[in-house]
């Protein structure tokens, strides 16, 4: 009887011990016994991911600290070029020419949708791609000529450092000009928040960043969601970059290689993201 109850009691405190361990456990052991400070800036569209795997690692190992910053894709491919942070995130492919003057390498652990968004209040969620350009152009510039109200459309876009500008307008405008009456944005959730609030706005966010704030518009009947961005009927697509300067090691590295393992994964998807290899 008393044996039995000390298997008992075993039982129970590894049972105990697995409910407090953190998730991901297994994937998270090459950070045992690490210290020091890992440095992330650039795309915003990344911020969501890079926190939630920061979070994990320093929870299982307080002896590492990781900064998350903003910026924008030029601001994270400038910053990691020049030795000021460790990893440098970007919305889009680094150009030849930045490859080679920061000795870059590239790793991309995500594919992700850029999609216009409008007010959930706004009756106009539908556009062909003609319509999208005039309206980001000028050419277009009240609802009413759309079947909405009779407001003015007020644009939004990125700064030029941008990623998920670089991709829209290319890929999403034509590389249309764009009109110089539209309000700037810093990033994904400065957008999201400047559509909540404008019933009569209009811009453009990274499909992983849309919730119940602000509504998709379907582009030449194709709605952007994460399964039209994977079988890739939604075309306003691009991939999400994390980029060293030169080969990763160390904490750097360690971080990178989490984005690709399973768990990392789980991460991605969860985050509204299409985890690559």
């Amino acid at each position: 009887m008393r044996k039995f109850s000390l298997i008992q009691l075993v039982l129970v405190v590894a049972v105990s011990l697995a409910a407090y361990a953190p998730a991901f456990a297994g994937s998270l052991d090459v950070f045992k016994g690490e210290s020091g400070v890992l440095k992330i800036s650039g795309g915003t569209a990344h911020i969501p991911v890079m926190k939630d795997v920061a979070k994990k690692i320093m929870v299982i190992n307080p002896d590492i600290q990781i900064s998350i910053a903003g910026g924008g894709s030029g601001v994270g491919i400038k910053q990691v070029g020049e030795g000021l942070v460790d990893i440098g995130n970007s919305g889009r492919i680094a150009t030849e020419e930045e490859i080679s003057r920061y000795q870059l390498n590239l790793y991309k652990w995500a594919i992700d949708g850029v999609a216009p968004v409008v007010h959930p209040n706004n009756p106009v969620k539908a556009l062909t791609k003609t319509q999208m350009i005039d309206i980001f152009s000028g050419k277009l510039d009240n609802w009413k000529m759309l079947g909405g109200a009779d407001r003015k459309i007020n644009v939004y876009t990125r700064d030029e450092a941008s990623g998920t500008r670089a991709v829209f307008w290319k890929k999403g405008l034509d590389k249309a000009q764009m009109t110089t009456g539209a309000h700037v944005v810093v990033s994904n959730g400065a957008m999201k928040s400047a559509i909540a609030q404008d019933p009569y706005g209009v811009g453009y966010v990274s499909v992983g960043h849309i919730d119940a704030s602000v509504a998709p518009v379907a582009l030449d009947g194709v709605v952007p969601t994460i399964e039209s961005v994977q079988d890739g009927s939604f075309k306003i697509a691009r991939g999400l970059y994390s980029n060293t300067k030169g080969e990763p090691h160390g904490l750097t590295k360690k971080f990178i290689d989490f984005l690709y393992t399973t768990d990392g994964k789980k991460i991605i998807e969860q985050r509204g993201f299409i985890p690559v290899r």
